[in-house]
């Protein structure tokens, strides 16, 4: 999509500051996606007989040290992502990123990370560790390989997605260097996996972390895919009975990612739809869009005047989501009209009051285009609309709760 920005009406008021260009990832075309469901089908059937996807255990099962379910469905992502294992664990995308980095790192060692404010759950899991982070700007693609060079490091984490606007790296690439090192690699592929082209561990890295809550899974279930070594130790590391993700929940996550692919397509090429007529000036009242992947991939709409913060609960009243869930999660239907994630805002908090986050979820772009349309109406027949800009969008009024809705 071009980066043509749309004109705002004239007239006197607050000027919006400038939207930044980003750099949205690759996404799949729905024919690939189709492929890519059947090649998940595939390999369910490589490891399960028909009557097994009816029928789940549970427990620590002697010898393995978790349900045959479980560890099936482990089989079938591993064989997927042409990883050597995988593992399922307890708390989402969060907790397959913890289970991954304290397998992989211990207290004090050094973390090669990218120069950019981290998720609140990650730094988080960062603290508990009690790792040394490293930060070097990835986009500088000379300074990364000048970072590797000097021998301090064994591990790396990587963010698929944009932790600020203007990122522009490419993951592939800071991979390959960080490989050509020696320095292995985790990489947080939430809000990628199953939507880009290749994920972390089907580039090169030693390991993938994501939520299978945010692929229509059951709530508090990821998986960890990558290295046979590094999965042994999360797996041995969750010996608990009470840690395993049972076997119901695994099938439940299973069946759930047989349609994802299809999906994701058909909502990528939806918000390429919703820019492109927004870009052409079909809604009064947007002074420019951008297709992000900050967090989600979503639009970034900036809005003529100061209403960010009013646009989420208005546009409720015409049949949208205010607020994320798991961020494409099975419970979001409608699109979401939402605030700017944490990181983002940290990054840029002048957009705060100017910039809405928009994703189509399963809607099509008539739909959204008419929310849209319709809340900034209700917006500009309100007195105050535009005199008081809402604050709640800052950083400074995020809460806890908030943040967990928007990255498990």
């Amino acid at each position: 999509m071009a980066e043509t920005a749309v004109t705002p009406p004239a007239g006197p008021g607050p000027v919006p500051p400038p939207l930044p260009r980003t750099f949205p990832l690759a996404t799949v075309p729905v024919e690939e996606a189709v492929a890519r469901q059947f090649r998940l089908l595939e390999a369910t059937a490589a490891h399960f007989t028909g009557p097994e996807l009816f029928a789940a255990d549970s427990g620590v099962v002697p010898g393995i040290g978790r349900p045959r379910t479980t560890a099936g469905v482990e089989a079938v992502l591993a064989a997927y992502f042409g990883a050597e294992d995988a593992a399922l664990v307890q708390g989402a995308g969060t907790g397959a990123i913890r289970a991954a980095l304290a397998a992989a790192v211990g207290p004090g060692e050094p973390l090669l990370i990218h120069r950019a404010p981290v998720y609140r759950t990650t730094a988080v899991t960062l603290r508990g560790l009690g790792v040394e982070t490293v930060p070097v700007d990835f986009n500088d693609l000379d300074a990364l390989r000048e970072a590797l060079a000097s021998g301090r490091f064994r591990w790396a984490y990587v963010q698929h997605t944009r932790q600020r606007l203007a990122d522009s790296y490419d993951p592939g690439e800071v991979l390959a260097a960080c490989r050509e090192a020696g320095v292995r690699t985790l990489v947080d592929d939430n809000y990628a996996v199953f939507r880009v082209p290749a994920s972390g561990v089907e580039l090169g890295a030693d390991a993938s972390c994501f939520s299978l809550f945010k692929l229509h899974g059951p709530e508090g279930v990821g998986a960890v895919v990558g290295a046979g070594d590094l999965v042994a130790r999360v797996h041995a590391d969750n010996y608990s009975g009470g840690g395993q993700v049972q076997g119901h929940q695994a099938l439940d996550a299973l069946r759930a990612l047989t349609h994802v692919p299809v999906l994701w397509a058909v909502q990528s090429r939806v918000g390429a739809e919703v820019a492109e007529r927004l870009t052409a000036g079909e809604v009064p009242g947007v002074a420019d869009v951008r297709i992000a992947n900050a967090q989600d991939r979503c639009l970034l709409v900036q809005l003529a005047a100061p209403v960010a913060g009013q646009l989420p609960e208005v546009a409720a009243r015409f049949g949208a989501a205010p607020y994320p869930v798991g961020s494409n999660s099975r419970y979001e239907i409608a699109p979401l009209f939402y605030r700017m994630s944490s990181s983002a805002l940290d990054d840029a908090p002048e957009l705060a009051d100017w910039v809405v986050r928009i994703n189509p979820m399963r809607a099509g772009a008539d739909l959204v285009l008419d929310i849209l349309r319709r809340s900034l109406e209700a917006i500009g027949d309100e007195p105050s609309a535009q005199s008081a800009p809402h604050r709640a969008a800052a950083p400074q009024h995020r809460t806890e709760t908030q943040e967990h809705r928007t990255k498990d």
